[in-house]
């Protein structure tokens, strides 16, 4: 039987007896109903019966989600045409990543590399990269930029 139903079984007695049910004593409550179980399993049987039912319907949902999963695999992601796009950069930038027109995501890939291998990002804050020669035309004069503001500043060298 469910707690909810000694609950309710325990108030009846109680406004019966004409007592109000203390706030602090819910503990005793519940277990005085639990001595007169013979009169509440009289309706637990019919409540078990609709319980045993209801499990048949669950188990013939959890067959659909099945059928729905191979749909998912079949979609696959593809990338935005825009970004995809070959872009030309300009002179000072293909200085750094090359003349030969490459998608936006492959510019910004070719940038870090010349970042890592002439270690001019940061040692204390990563975020933060320092700028070359090279860099500082394509920066626009700026010693040291954001990697955000970077990304701002290089889409202005590219066509």
């Amino acid at each position: 039987m469910s707690i909810w139903a000694l609950i309710y079984v325990g108030e009846r007695i109680m406004a019966k007896a004409g007592k109000k049910k203390p706030a602090a004593k819910k503990a005793v409550a519940k277990k005085k109903p639990a001595a007169k179980k013979a009169v509440a399993k009289k309706a637990a049987p019919k409540k078990a019966a609709a319980k045993k039912a209801a499990p048949k319907k669950a188990v013939a949902k959890k067959a659909a989600p099945k059928k729905a999963a191979p749909k998912k695999a079949k979609a696959k992601r593809k990338p935005s045409a825009a970004l995809m796009k070959p872009m030309t950069p300009s002179a000072t930038l293909a200085e750094v990543v090359g003349a030969k027109p490459i998608p936006r995501g492959q510019i910004t890939k070719n940038l870090w590399a010349y970042i890592k291998k002439n270690g001019l990002q940061d040692q204390k804050n990563k975020r933060q990269i320092n700028a070359d020669d090279k860099l500082k035309k394509i920066f626009g004069g700026k010693a040291s930029v954001n990697m955000f503001e970077m990304t701002k500043l290089v889409s202005k060298h590219i066509s």
